[in-house]
């Protein structure tokens, strides 16, 4: 039974089901072609991507219509399936549809025979996968959300485990699992605050309660704490930076790049849509948390010698800066600054949607590097760029993007980020003015690091000499693999260039959850990007990119100009040694170490002293996660004691069974009385 506002006509939200039918009859396909690789590669993931397409040009038609819901005799009999499909939603599907496309085509040309599970199977899950995520975005009950939610994990939860005969990966697997029920525990805790004793567990029943500020409170600390443990805020991280790795390179991309902004989505529609209270200190809290979980990932990431972990880590950096920009734009919406509120938001949306693209677009490429080398370690890799230029090229357009260069999109994301922090001065609180700033200055800081993660990264891989002899066997990526990297390539590049349109394409976003936006500012200022006015910041992309191209076609006319038939190839300056070998370059450890240096206390390092009796003396540093050591292994400690005291009561024996009965009938009885 539908409810929209002309009966009859075939609205966005029925094209968004046809494309999730879509994706779930591509996955059974898969299943009826097992271990058909070829056609599971060649047809099914194309297939797979074309409709990503429509749900994307769906999802762009339907920013700026207005709600649309239904109701699906689906699930229980007094429990249907609530629907809706509003702006907030709208956005996710087009962040949904753009990078599935490129990753789905990207998966069409990366799969081999061995990888571990039937390509088949591994077509059901990754489709599935996608569908739920859409129908998440979808949910307007919270019976449907935790639905399609826990279809979600256990969808990517299979595809973690796609080489499940390696221990670690299995290890990784269940790991990812246990965090995901914790949080989907906190989730569920969370909708029955928010209903409020009511017994209706829709949606718009719970936009219509008023909590009280404690109850409140608690609510958006579970939403928190739940939405979080999928998204790998601190101290719930522990699972990315195992999962991600475990994951071939396309589920990696797809659970980096999207898995963890639909996180984000739960809390954005808690904290802003259901919850109809705004307390300060809850942005306050979020901006913290944000903060702690970027530094802590961008320090670690700069330590990784594993291409996968290293990018596991910057998504956790990146997972919190965008968390910070929604605490800012919380904390501005309970003073009513609406204005300010939908600078931060609007910069937290931008990043969400440019980190999609740009952490896909580099698990993408690490996948490719990986399928052609067999080497995930950065120490054995090397001088790549002339064996696979197809990849190093897209990957560098990656990597500038998430060091938030111009003229990309992660450079437009950070800059209205800064730009939000320091428009604080109106605040009514003195503090306040004093630590909004101080936290402007640790995402600068964090901007920093990331920047120089980013240069480890794409320098160790693709400059200077093959570490390996084996690398100069390496082979480029193939027709389907750069079609959609150059997809998610495109996405960067029009994210950068086109910030103005992005823009007003989130206005119904911020106007939705904040009650302002950005688009009419945006569109006096012409081409140039202006957030509040323009004597204030501006920035023209169109002008940067003009002078960058300028600059390098000057330089080249005068080159050809001035010294055509004078050049000649000499080897480099080698100081002083002119034999020089690979393994005279920088290493991915040498590379860390000054950060490692400086940020000592935030690892636990464990060093590998060389004895007398080795046979290959070695000199090794692991840095470990200290907060594993602090939280989780007590934890485990503490719930293995509980276990072998529980265990105590099973003895095996009837008779004793019969015992515990009869006495707790005493009991209830005695009670009773």
């Amino acid at each position: 039974m539908h409810s929209f506002t002309h009966p009859g006509d075939w609205l966005h939200l029925d094209w968004v089901l046809v494309v999730v039918c879509a994706w779930l009859l591509i996955g059974c396909a898969g299943v009826v072609a097992l271990r058909r690789f070829r056609l599971v590669a060649t047809v099914l993931f194309p297939a797979g991507a074309f409709f990503s397409i429509v749900l994307m040009a769906v999802a762009l038609s339907a920013a700026f219509a207005g709600p649309e819901v239904a109701v699906l005799p689906l699930g229980l009999p007094q429990l249907p399936f609530h629907l809706r499909l509003d702006s907030l939603s709208a956005f996710f599907l087009l962040l949904i549809g753009g990078v599935s496309a490129g990753v789905s085509t990207f998966a069409a040309g990366y799969f081999r025979k061995g990888e571990g599970t039937p390509p088949g199977l591994i077509c059901l899950e990754y489709h599935a996968f996608l569908a739920s995520i859409a129908m998440v975005v979808l949910a307007d009950d919270a019976y449907v959300f935790m639905v399609v939610w826990e279809t979600m994990a256990f969808s990517s939860f299979f595809l973690v485990m796609a080489n499940h005969r390696i221990p670690e990966i299995r290890r990784a697997g269940y790991l990812y699992m246990l965090v995901a029920h914790i949080g989907a525990l906190g989730i569920l805790l969370c909708f029955g605050l928010l209903q409020a004793n009511t017994g209706d567990y829709t949606f718009a029943n719970m936009r219509a309660q008023h909590l009280t500020p404690f109850w409140g409170s608690v609510a958006f600390c579970l939403a928190v704490f739940g939405f979080g443990a999928k998204a790998g805020l601190l101290p719930l991280h522990v699972w990315l930076p195992e999962a991600h790795p475990a994951a071939p390179s396309p589920f990696s991309a797809l659970m980096s790049g999207v898995m963890l902004k639909i996180a984000l989505y739960g809390i954005l529609r808690v904290g802003f849509d259901l919850l109809q209270t705004r307390i300060w200190w809850w942005g306050v809290l979020l901006m913290a948390v944000g903060l702690a979980t970027a530094l802590f990932g961008v320090v670690f990431s700069t330590v990784q010698v594993d291409m996968k972990r290293l990018l596991a880590y910057s998504s956790i950096e990146n997972v919190g800066l965008i968390c910070a920009g929604m605490g800012l734009s919380m904390l501005f919406a309970a003073y009513g600054m609406q204005a300010l509120a939908a600078l931060a938001l609007t910069a937290a949306l931008y990043h969400m949607i440019s980190h999609a693209f740009f952490k896909s677009l580099l698990f993408c490429s690490t996948g490719a590097v990986l399928h052609a080398t067999g080497e995930r370690g950065l120490g054995k890799l090397g001088g790549l760029m002339r064996y696979m230029p197809w990849v190093a090229w897209p990957t560098l357009i990656g990597v500038l993007s998430c060091a938030g260069l111009p003229p990309f999109g992660g450079f437009v994301a950070e800059w209205l980020l800064l730009q939000s922090f320091l428009f604080t001065t109106g605040l009514p609180s003195s503090f306040l003015d004093m630590l909004v700033p101080v936290m402007a200055a640790m995402i600068a800081l964090i901007a920093a690091l990331g920047g120089y993660t980013m240069v480890k990264y794409f320098g160790v891989i693709f400059l200077g000499q093959p570490r390996d002899a084996k690398l100069a066997q390496a082979h480029d990526a193939g027709m389907w693999e750069r079609l959609g990297m150059l997809w998610l390539v495109t996405g960067c590049v029009a994210l950068g260039l086109f910030p103005n349109q992005m823009i007003a394409l989130m206005e119904p976003v911020t106007q939705l959850l904040v009650r302002g936006g950005l688009a009419h500012t945006v569109a006096d200022s012409g081409w140039l990007l202006v957030p509040v006015h323009i004597d204030r910041a501006s920035y023209a992309p169109a002008i940067f990119l003009l002078g960058v191209l300028a600059s390098f076609g000057l330089t080249f006319v005068l080159v050809r100009k001035l010294y055509h038939g004078r050049m000649r190839r000499v080897p480099p300056w080698d100081c002083g040694h002119p034999w020089q070998t690979a393994r005279m370059q920088d290493t991915a450890e040498g590379f860390g170490q000054p950060i490692r240096q400086i940020f000592e206390p935030f690892f636990r390092m464990v060093r590998r002293l060389p004895t007398a009796f080795d046979a290959k003396p070695s000199y090794r540093v692991e840095v470990e996660d200290p907060l594993w050591h602090w939280l989780y292994v007590p934890l485990v400690s503490l719930v293995e004691k509980v276990s072998r005291l529980v265990g105590l009561l099973q003895q095996g024996r009837i008779a004793v069974y019969l015992m515990y009965s009869f006495v707790t009938l005493i009991v209830v009885l005695l009670v009773v009385k």
